[in-house]
């Protein structure tokens, strides 16, 4: 931007704020709650009708001028709402900057997609301590069946030996009734 834009812009916002309900009670934006009962409880003092030495007609604008600004800005979400209208931010947002034709520059970012970003260290960790977990479950199955003898690996076949042939024997007392035991 050149300088006469900027200059140009400060004197928009000054313009604004000098005609704001701040500049009424002669306070800053950044004026507390506090600062902005001390100065309308002062100002109505000085600006009621009953109390000044300015004409009625001119008191009473002032003073009326004087309450719609405390009441504007003692309510905390009108005084958001106003300060939003005039322009006034009490939080410090840094904004991008703008190129000569008004367009926003394009983000020069090797991320363009929220999802394809490095891992933070803290995402790096919970990884760590999830891979240690499930190493650390094996380890503990193999120890377990290797204590109560249970083999995980199975046996060649060529070392599986036949199972002995079993003589039954019939009792001649229960031949004839079929029952072999």
């Amino acid at each position: 931007m050149s300088k006469t834009t900027t200059t140009e812009g400060k004197g928009a916002a000054q313009t604004k704020l000098a005609n704001s309900y701040y500049a009424i009670l002669g306070l800053h934006p950044a004026a507390s709650v506090v600062d902005i009962r001390r100065s309308y409880r002062d100002l109505s003092k000085r600006y009621h009708p009953d109390t000044t030495n300015l004409p009625p007609e001119q008191a009473t604008k002032k003073f009326q001028q004087l309450n719609e600004a405390y009441a504007t800005l003692s309510n905390p979400e009108r005084r958001s709402l106003y300060d939003f209208k005039i322009g006034y931010s009490r939080y410090h947002v840094i904004q991008i900057p703008q190129t000569f034709s008004g367009a926003k520059q394009q983000s020069n970012k090797a991320y363009l997609d929220p999802t394809h970003r490095p891992l933070s260290a803290g995402e790096i960790f919970a990884l760590f301590i999830l891979g240690f977990t499930f190493v650390g479950c094996l380890i503990l199955v193999l120890v377990i069946g290797w204590l109560r003898g249970e083999l995980f690996i199975p046996t060649p076949v060529e070392n599986i030996q036949p199972p002995q042939q079993q003589i039954i024997t019939v009792l001649p007392q229960y031949q004839a009734t079929g029952f072999i035991i």
